[in-house]
């Protein structure tokens, strides 16, 4: 009887042990919700691995919960959005930074016939004041010469969306997938000007930044190469990108189209590759709202 006993305590010591804790020995990769999502489809649904550790995909509803995520260090990689990232690099949050995956996703829109032109004062609907969209539809309109009354009433880019298509609003500012839901369901809405790109020759801004944890140093070739496939893969398989986000319920089915994965502009270029737009988008957003950086510019250990 004593030894039966003993059999099966030594037999569920080993059982025990013999379970990997998976969720301890991830990777785990924090996404804003968004377009930001699409460029990581391919990682939702064939998990790679970094340095022996499968990567675990977790989606971020605000960027409050990432910048926590990444004080506190939960976060192995981190995807939000490049003013943001410089901002932490200030407050001391020493991350490394990868690269951009995304180059833009807004866009301005409105109804057939009342295009904005030279000559008049149309009320333009934006949100998020002091943030990439407000500070970019800034530039975009003084770039143009355009007069314009900027209305930041509503306070997400779904109220807008949802203003738009009730007749409340003619102009405003939407990202995806906002802006293509509205045009599916208003054939007055057009796009009536893109707001990602500083000349007709640019790739775009560098709007997104993907940071890495200091630990992951030496795996950074490895990181850039799967970043450059999930990135190819959401623009150059776009039906199985949407097919694996709406199976993770991070779209609505029908929210996104091919047409909207490739208004996002998704083509990941590592920090090296990109460090001159990314100065050059930075000192944009400094020229407007240097408090959205922390009240100055990234030195270059940023880049690093």
């Amino acid at each position: 009887m004593t030894f039966f006993r003993c059999f099966c305590v030594l037999l569920i010591l080993c059982c025990c042990n013999s379970k990997p804790n998976t969720e301890a020995e991830a990777i785990h990769v924090s996404v804003l919700r968004g377009p930001s999502a699409i460029a990581f489809a391919h990682w939702m649904k064939e998990a790679p691995v970094i340095d022996g550790k499968p990567v675990s995909v977790r989606i971020i509803d605000s960027p409050g919960l990432m910048q926590a995520a990444l004080i506190k260090g939960e976060a192995d990689i981190a995807v939000l959005p490049m003013i943001s990232a410089a901002n932490l690099y200030n407050k001391g949050i020493r991350y490394h930074l990868a690269g951009c995956p995304i180059w833009g996703t807004l866009y301005l829109a409105g109804r057939s016939g009342k295009e904005i032109s030279g000559g008049n004062k149309p009320v333009l609907h934006i949100f998020g004041a002091g943030t990439t969209p407000d500070i970019l539809t800034r530039h975009y309109l003084r770039q143009h010469k355009l007069d314009y009354t900027l209305n930041y009433s509503f306070t997400t880019a779904r109220e807008i969306m949802q203003g738009l298509l009730a007749g409340k609003v003619d102009h405003a500012v939407l990202g995806e997938p906002f802006l293509s839901i509205a045009l599916q369901n208003d054939s007055t809405l057009q796009i009536l000007a893109d707001l990602n790109r500083p000349d007709s020759a640019s790739l775009g801004f560098a709007q997104t930044a993907i940071l890495y944890a200091p630990a992951l140093k030496k795996n950074q070739k490895t990181i850039d190469s799967l970043l450059n496939l999930s990135c190819r893969f959401a623009v150059e398989q776009p039906e199985q990108a949407i097919r694996i986000l709406e199976k993770e319920n991070i779209f609505a089915s029908g929210m996104l189209t091919p047409e909207s994965i490739e208004r996002c502009k998704i083509d990941y270029k590592t920090a090296s590759e990109a460090q001159e737009n990314i100065l050059r988008f930075l000192q944009l957003i400094g020229q407007y709202e240097p408090k959205a950086l922390g009240g100055k510019m990234p030195d270059e250990k940023f880049y690093k």
